[in-house]
């Protein structure tokens, strides 16, 4: 399955200025956190989570919350998405790619999921 989602940076970045720390907590962890350059990075981070759960067919819930969703990058910077066990075990998942991408004001995420699950996903 496939999600994608679209985030206008600048609504994210209103969601920093107001709540900076805690804002960020809410939705990653504190190795995500360290990640995070800019408000066009919380952007991104943000629609990849969406996507993921889009592409679960079930959104962010208590199916697969946010911290469920671990976003991390590689050596050269291209960024790598996993899932708690408890996901990959409820969804039988077999791998999952993620691509994120930002233009202008706006940060797009897609998620690639392959399953073994049939009436899951």
């Amino acid at each position: 399955m496939i999600g994608i989602d679209l985030v206008k940076t600048s609504r994210i970045n209103r969601s920093l200025e107001r709540f900076g720390q805690k804002f960020l907590q809410k939705f990653l962890s504190s190795d995500e956190i360290t990640l995070i350059k800019n408000h066009k990075t919380v952007s991104g981070f943000w629609a990849a989570k969406e996507a993921c759960s889009k592409a679960l067919g079930v959104g962010i819930g208590s199916e697969c919350g946010f911290y469920d969703i671990k976003i991390y990058k590689t050596e050269k910077g291209a960024p790598k998405i996993s899932l708690s066990q408890r996901v990959v075990e409820n969804f039988k998942i077999k791998d999952i790619s993620l691509s994120i991408t930002h233009d202008g004001e706006y940060a797009i995420a897609v998620v690639a999921i392959e399953s073994t699950a049939s009436n899951k996903i």
